[in-house]
C-alpha cells in the first residue's frame, strides 16, 4: 500500500467536491425554469413534447399521481425492450445474425434496464443485436432520469409547506431528459471517442493472428454506450467486461474520466437539495458523511488488495509489492483498480474494471457492505440522496429519542409516519436479500448454480441479490447468473429493490410538504455540523452492521480467517 494509491480517493472526493457545486448549479437552474445556455435550442424541443404528449407541464401533482405516471413510463420502457430481445433476429441491424434472447433472461435483461441495474447475464458482444444494444442505450437514459423525478419529488416534500403536491412528473423528466442527460452524454461520447474507444455500425471484424488463428473482433457504438453507462450510473457495458475491455477504457486516462461521469450528477443533486431548501449547510454535511464513508470503504479495500494473498507468504512466495493481481489489469495496477471498485458499488453505476470474484475477501465484502448499506454513498442519480434522507429521518428520530424531544429536521417535525416510511425503505430491501439468498443455498435450483463451495459460494449469492436489489448491477462472478432461477429471482429483486423502496419516501415526502414549518428554537439539534455527520455515518453503519452482521461473519469475514489459517475456496 503505497501512499500515492491511499491518496487517491482523496483527490477524487475533492474534485467531486467541485462537481458538486458546478454541476449541482447548472441542475438547480434547469429545474427551477431560470436561463440556461441551451434554452435556444431546447426550450422549442421541450414544447413540442409537451404538446405531442399531450400534458400540461404546470399542473401540480400528488404524489399518488406523480408515481403513477413514473410508474407508467417505465412500464412502457419495459414492454418495448422486451419485445426487442425476444423478436431480435425478425428484426433490423443485425449483422452478425445473433438469436433471439431466452425467456429468461429477456426478462432479467429487460426488469434490469428499466430499474437502472443493468445487471448482465449476458455477453454483449456476442448476444445483442445493434439494435438491442441501442436500445438499451434509451433505457439507459430512461432509467436514471427517472430517478432524479424521485429525488426532486422528495426533495420538494422537505422544502414545501402547506402544500398537497410535489410538482409536476413530465415537467421533471422532460427537462431531465433534454438539459441533462443528453447533453451531457454528447460530451461524455466525444471526449471517449478522443481518448481512443470506438464508435461505429460496422460489422465485427474477421482477422488472422499472428499464430495463423482466427478471431473475430467486436465493435460497434461503444463510446456512446460507455459516456451514458458512466454518466447515468448504469453499469450496463457493450462489453461484457465493462472498463476492463480496451474499447472501452483504453487507457488510464480514460477510466479517470469515466470515475468523474459517474460522480457528477449524484454529487450535483446533493448540492440541488442545499438550493432548495435554502441551506446549503446541510446539503454539505450530507455530502461530507457521504465523503467519509467513501474514503474509508476505499482504504480498506486498497489496503487488503494491497496486502495480498495469505497464501503466498505460506508458500515462500513473496510479491509485496505487486499485491493481489489476480483478475486486474496490469494497466491500471492496484490502487487505481481498488477505487474504481470501490467507486461502482458506493456509486452504483455497477460497472467494473476487475473480476470482483478475485478480490480479497474483505476487499470483496466493502464493495458488498456499500450495496447493503442500500446505496447511499453517493448512490446513482436522485435515488442514493434520498436514500440518505432515509436514514437522515432515522438518525433524527434517534437523536430525539435521546435527548427526550420531538425530532425535527428542516423546520418540520418528524412523526411516527415519515419514520414508518423511512424505515419501510430500508426493511423492503434487507428482507428480500435475505430471503433470496437464504432460498438460494438450500434449494436445488439455487444450489446448482453455485462453482465456489462454503463461505465463496455464499458471498456470491449474496452479492448477486445485493447488486440486484441495489440496482447496481455488478456481479461477483462463480455463480451461474443466466440459469432460470437466479436469472427469475434477480429480476424480482431489481423491481423490490427499486419501486417498493423508493415509493414510500415519496409518500413521506407528501406528508411532510403538507407541514408548517415551525421555528428554530435553542433545544433544536443542529443537523449542518460535525456532531450530526458521525451520528449519520453511525446510522447507516450500524444498521448495516445490524442487519448483515451474521451474514457477512458466515461470508466473507469466514473466507478471511480461514484463508490466513491455509485454505482457499
Amino acid at each position: 500500500m503505497t501512499w500515492q494509491g491511499a491518496l487517491q480517493p482523496i483527490i477524487l472526493v475533492a474534485v467531486v467536491a467541485v462537481l458538486a457545486w458546478s454541476v449541482g448549479s447548472y441542475l438547480y437552474r434547469v429545474f427551477e425554469n431560470q436561463r440556461t445556455y441551451l434554452d435556444p435550442v431546447l426550450i422549442p424541443v421541450e414544447r413540442a413534447v409537451y404538446r405531442l404528449c399531450g400534458v400540461d407541464p404546470q399542473a401540480e401533482m400528488r404524489w399518488t399521481t406523480y408515481v403513477f405516471a413514473l410508474l407508467a413510463v417505465n412500464v412502457v420502457g419495459f414492454l418495448v425492450l422486451f419485445g426487442l430481445l425476444t423478436l431480435q433476429p425478425l428484426l433490423p441491424l443485425n449483422p452478425a445474425h445473433l438469436p433471439a434472447i431466452p425467456f429468461w433472461t429477456a426478462w432479467n435483461t429487460a426488469v434490469s434496464f428499466m430499474t437502472n441495474t443493468n445487471w448482465q447475464v449476458y455477453g454483449g458482444e456476442t448476444t445483442m443485436s445493434y439494435l438491442s444494444q441501442s436500445w438499451l442505450v434509451v433505457q439507459q437514459f430512461l432509467s436514471p432520469v427517472s430517478g432524479i423525478c424521485l429525488f426532486l419529488a422528495v426533495a420538494r416534500g422537505f422544502s414545501r409547506q402547506n402544500s398537497r403536491t410535489l410538482g409536476n412528473f413530465w415537467h421533471d423528466f422532460v427537462r431531465s431528459l433534454l438539459w441533462v442527460a443528453v447533453p451531457f452524454a454528447i460530451v461524455a461520447t466525444i471526449v471517449l471517442v478522443a481518448l481512443g474507444s470506438p464508435q461505429n455500425l460496422k460489422a465485427y471484424t474477421h482477422v488472422t493472428t499472428l499464430q495463423g488463428g482466427h478471431q473475430i473482433i467486436a465493435q460497434g457504438p461503444i463510446a456512446a454506450m460507455t459516456a451514458i453507462m458512466q454518466l447515468g450510473d448504469n453499469g450496463g457495458g457493450f462489453m461484457n467486461m465493462n472498463a476492463a475491455h480496451p474499447f472501452e477504457a483504453p487507457n488510464v486516462a480514460s477510466l479517470l474520466f469515466q470515475l468523474v461521469l459517474g460522480f457528477a450528477i449524484p454529487a450535483g443533486l446533493i448540492y440541488v437539495f442545499g438550493k432548495m431548501i435554502k441551506d446549503r449547510r446541510q446539503s454539505w454535511a450530507i455530502f461530507a458523511a457521504m465523503a467519509v464513508m467513501f474514503i474509508g470503504g476505499s482504504l480498506v479495500l486498497y489496503h487488503f488488495e494491497a496486502a495480498g494473498s495469505a497464501m503466498l507468504p505460506m508458500h515462500q512466495v513473496h510479491l509485496a509489492s505487486a499485491g493481489n493481481m489476480v483478475g486486474k489489469e496490469t494497466r491500471f495496477g492496484v490502487g487505481t483498480t481498488s477505487l474504481f471498485e470501490n467507486s461502482t458499488t458506493a456509486v452504483s453505476w455497477g460497472s467494473v474494471a476487475a473480476s470482483n470474484d478475485s478480490l480479497t475477501p474483505i476487499g470483496g465484502m466493502v464493495a458488498l457492505f456499500n450495496m447493503l448499506t442500500g446505496e447511499v454513498i453517493f448512490g446513482s442519480w436522485g435515488v442514493g440522496m434520498i436514500g440518505m434522507l432515509a436514514y437522515v429521518v432515522l438518525a433524527i428520530f434517534l437523536a430525539g429519542l435521546m435527548v427526550g424531544r420531538t425530532p425535527e429536521y428542516l423546520g418540520k417535525k418528524i412523526g411516527a409516519y415519515e419514520v414508518k416510511m423511512a424505515v419501510l425503505a430500508m426493511v423492503v430491501p434487507s428482507f428480500v436479500i435475505l430471503i433470496l439468498a437464504a432460498l438460494s443455498v438450500v434449494i436445488r435450483p439455487g444450489l446448482a448454480g453455485i462453482f465456489n463451495p462454503g463461505p465463496h459460494g455464499l458471498t456470491e449469492v449474496l452479492y448477486a441479490f445485493a447488486s440486484g436489489v441495489g440496482n447496481n448491477g455488478s456481479a461477483f462472478g462463480g455463480l451461474a447468473a443466466a440459469s432460470p432461477w437466479y436469472a427469475a429471482t434477480v429480476g424480482v429483486a431489481m423491481l423490490l429493490g427499486r419501486f417498493p423502496m423508493y415509493i414510500p419516501l415519496v409518500a413521506m415526502a407528501s406528508v411532510l410538504a403538507g407541514k408548517q414549518r415551525i421555528p428554530v428554537s435553542a433545544g433544536t439539534f443542529p443537523t449542518h455540523g460535525p456532531l450530526f455527520v458521525v451520528l449519520l455515518v453511525g446510522t447507516v453503519l450500524i444498521v448495516g452492521a445490524l442487519v448483515f452482521f451474521p451474514v457477512l461473519a458466515l461470508g466473507p469475514l469466514a473466507e478471511q480467517f480461514a484463508m490466513r489459517s491455509g485454505q482457499l475456496f
